[in-house]
């Protein structure tokens, strides 16, 4: 019988527990990546509340990627003794630590006259691989950085996400067509990642569906699972697009995504890692024991309360005080819209 609080090993990390920050984006970096203390702040709450492992909010691979304000980077080597004090602060108290490698869209540069946003049907394959070096790149400043763990960000129709969708790619090429000419530039990129730092936790992020006229579906994400699977990734976390669903209550409408994982967790040997509206113990309790689930991961509730863990540790009856607003995604700091002084701090 599997129990949220025990340890578990997973390839190259060991989690106190089977809960996972899933990465969560707090908007309030400079614009070369640089991060502060708030930022430092906001991770020791996290690291400090019981967490088993924390995925940072995604942070870019590249300079130009204009996709978000306030995106951490690491896209060049200067950022890395910041994100190394970050890994520090982290690893204080325990707990394993993964960079959320990200590309919110690709922007080519047209000289002195700007950058411009190209889709994936008008990339040049140079561009392709100039893509997948900047993932392998930020993958070694992470790990000279610290960090125990990259996560390949490719769901929620971020770059990656959107080139492997149908809805999006419609390239004619090795890299367009079926599932796995599309996923090609991620497995590509997890071999890049191998080849440069072989003893980093390499995840992935992925949708279950894109919930898209003709785009992803739950039948080619698993296909596209079970090539990743073949190649080695050594996690993935099941997601989907537009997570965010509003109005989640404890034992009532929690778990979304585990019908898919635990369809994906049955057809997979990697670990998979669901994420979706968990809010109590007992709900989760049930999503690892009836299915081969290995670990769950949240975002709002920590956002709500980053000891929402210990306080689970504590009292089997305890439930998440987030009731799905999603006003934190419009607060300063992304930070919860009931915890004012906290979120003006």
């Amino acid at each position: 019988m599997k129990k949220i609080f025990e340890k578990i090993h997973l390839n190259h990390l060991t989690l106190k527990n089977r809960l996972v920050r899933s990465a969560t984006w707090e908007g309030i970096a400079v614009l070369d990546g640089s991060i502060d203390e708030r930022t430092y702040r906001i991770y020791e709450e996290l690291a400090a509340g019981g967490i088993g492992a924390i995925v940072t909010g995604f942070t870019s691979v590249c300079d130009n990627d204009f996709y978000f304000d306030g995106m951490m980077r690491l896209s060049h080597d200067e950022l890395i003794p910041q994100y190394k004090k970050l890994t520090d602060i982290i690893h204080s108290y325990g707990v394993p630590v993964i960079s959320q490698l990200a590309l919110g869209a690709f922007y080519r540069t047209h000289g002195g006259r700007g950058s411009l946003q190209v889709e994936p049907d008008d990339m040049t394959r140079e561009e392709i691989e100039l893509v997948e070096n900047q993932f392998a790149d930020a993958a070694r400043r992470a790990k000279e950085a610290g960090f125990d763990g990259v996560q390949i960000h490719a769901a929620h129709f971020f770059f990656l996400s959107r080139f492997i969708s149908p809805a999006v790619n419609h390239r004619t090429d090795c890299y367009g067509g079926n599932s796995e000419n599309r996923s090609r530039i991620i497995c590509e990129i997890l071999s890049k990642i191998r080849d440069a730092s072989p003893n980093l936790h390499v995840s992935i992020k992925i949708n279950s569906s894109d919930f898209t006229q003709d785009g992803l579906t739950e039948k080619e994400s698993l296909e596209i699972c079970r090539l990743l699977d073949k190649d080695g990734i050594d996690s993935i976390e099941a997601s989907g697009n537009g997570t965010s669903v509003g109005g989640i209550r404890a034992g009532v409408n929690e778990g979304y995504f585990v019908p898919f994982a635990s369809r994906l967790s049955d057809e997979i040997k990697t670990p998979v890692i669901c994420v979706g509206g968990f809010r109590s113990r007992a709900v989760m309790e049930d999503a690892l024991n009836k299915t081969d689930i290995t670990a769950l991961s949240l975002s709002r509730p920590l956002v709500c309360e980053p000891d929402f863990p210990h306080k689970l540790q504590t009292d089997k009856s305890e439930v998440s005080k987030c009731v799905s607003c999603n006003g934190c995604y419009s607060s300063y700091m992304h930070r919860c819209v009931f915890n004012r002084n906290e979120a003006n701090s």
